[in-house]
């Protein structure tokens, strides 16, 4: 085991027996067999024991979109939350431990939070070229990207409750019911479909029905 393991397994089990704020960097560094100085090469603060790096996740992330055409926008999303999802899945009780820590000590969900709006953040980014909006005024973007937090964190918090055991397949499921909800918000086509204005006109319909076919048809504008 590395000292960065030993380190972060001495802090989780001292969280658990004796309280975060009660646990000092000296007690974890101890615990773990190490100086001091060993453990602030490895972290920042005590703080820093108890999250993991999202930067891997987040270039990971932020490539499995880049790779990704606009029209896939959806699946897209769907694989690069499934990333986050699967690095609280590999931590197991880890996971588990940060997650009793973090209901109960407000500075700890603060940072935990934050974290997951930066995902959220590259979603609504990658979003935001599917739906063709501007920066500033992107809500449908928005409003997807935080569809796909909030079904990841539902499914998220399930399993750290251990209230599931297939995560992956729950994780599907509530990616399926953000894709059906937002399906109105996918850009239209203007090949598909038709659009009708009824309006009244005097005129005899045999003769406003052949120029209506070819207004929709594309060839000229429907008559006045």
């Amino acid at each position: 085991m590395s000292r960065t393991a030993r380190l972060r397994e001495a802090a989780f089990e001292l969280f658990e027996q004796q309280g975060y704020d009660a646990t000092t960097v000296e007690a974890i560094a101890e615990r773990a067999g190490v100086g001091r100085t060993t453990f602030f090469r490895a972290f920042g603060s005590k703080e820093d024991v108890i999250f993991p790096d999202h930067t891997d996740v987040l270039a990971r992330v932020r490539e499995r979109l880049a790779s990704s055409p606009v029209e896939e926008t959806p699946a897209a999303v769907t694989e690069a939350a499934r990333l986050v999802l699967r690095r609280y899945l590999d931590e197991g009780d880890v996971a588990r431990a940060r997650y009793r820590l973090t209901r109960t000590i407000p500075p700890l969900r603060s940072r935990e939070i934050a974290h997951l709006q930066q995902y959220q953040r590259e979603f609504r980014e990658f979003i935001r070229r599917w739906t063709g909006e501007d920066a500033g005024a992107d809500l449908r973007a928005e409003l997807m990207a935080s569809s796909v937090v909030v079904a990841h964190n539902h499914v998220l918090r399930r399993w750290l409750r251990g209230l599931s055991e297939l995560p992956e397949a729950e994780f599907d499921a509530a990616m399926a019911q953000v894709r059906r909800t937002h399906a109105p918000l996918s850009p239209a086509d203007p090949a598909a479909g038709t659009t009708v204005l009824v309006l009244r006109t005097p005129d005899d319909p045999d003769q406003v029905l052949p120029a209506l076919r070819r207004a929709l048809a594309g060839n000229e504008p429907a008559p006045d």
